[in-house]
């Protein structure tokens, strides 16, 4: 069964890799389906929703719809509609990184996926992407997944006391004249 669905999952990333190349958006459809598939992952009552055998396909591909409309090209907007469709959302997010990695091959690269709480500028993506290189060897295309942080820094990362210590060294400090009049 794992094999059945590994070759599921990459026979609909090649079809939409091909739809996508063929329609020339795929750098823009593969874009759009990352950050939908993120959001597939990170959204649980929107998979459920979209998984839902019980809900018709026509109202399940509406949600895709409302979600994408006018805000994805109409390219991806038909190719998560004819996933949803088909039954297969709950493999969406599998089916997207297998598109990523088959189109990234197309290009010589590898995926690097990178975890941040805020979105990266094109020149911190290269400049990660040389680093990558750098020490891997390895060409690179860097794909960030934005993760907030869910517990702040003092109690996840520094002991409390080295967090107090921060807290205090970059508090707003009041400011003492230099020249003391006499």
């Amino acid at each position: 069964p794992a094999a059945m669905a590994d070759s599921w999952v990459t026979g609909y990333a090649d079809a939409l890799f091909a739809v996508a190349a063929a329609e020339g958006e795929l750098a823009t459809v593969e874009d759009e389906l990352f950050r939908f598939a993120q959001t597939l992952r990170s959204d649980e009552q929107l998979g459920s929703t979209l998984a839902d055998q019980g809900v018709p396909v026509s109202r399940r591909q509406q949600v895709v719809e409302d979600l994408l409309g006018g805000k994805a090209s109409a390219t991806t907007t038909a190719l998560v509609s004819m996933v949803v469709g088909a039954g297969r959302a709950t493999d969406l997010p599998a089916i997207v990184d297998a598109l990523v990695e088959r189109s990234a091959a197309s290009r010589n690269k590898s995926v690097a996926t990178v975890r941040s709480a805020i979105d990266l500028t094109a020149e911190q993506r290269d400049r990660l992407a040389s680093a990558i290189n750098t020490r891997t060897g390895r060409d690179v295309e860097i794909r960030v997944v934005i993760a907030p942080m869910r517990r702040p820094v003092s109690s996840s990362v520094m002991p409390r006391r080295s967090a107090q210590r921060l807290r205090k060294a970059t508090a707003p400090r009041s400011r003492k004249p230099l020249v003391t009049q006499r």
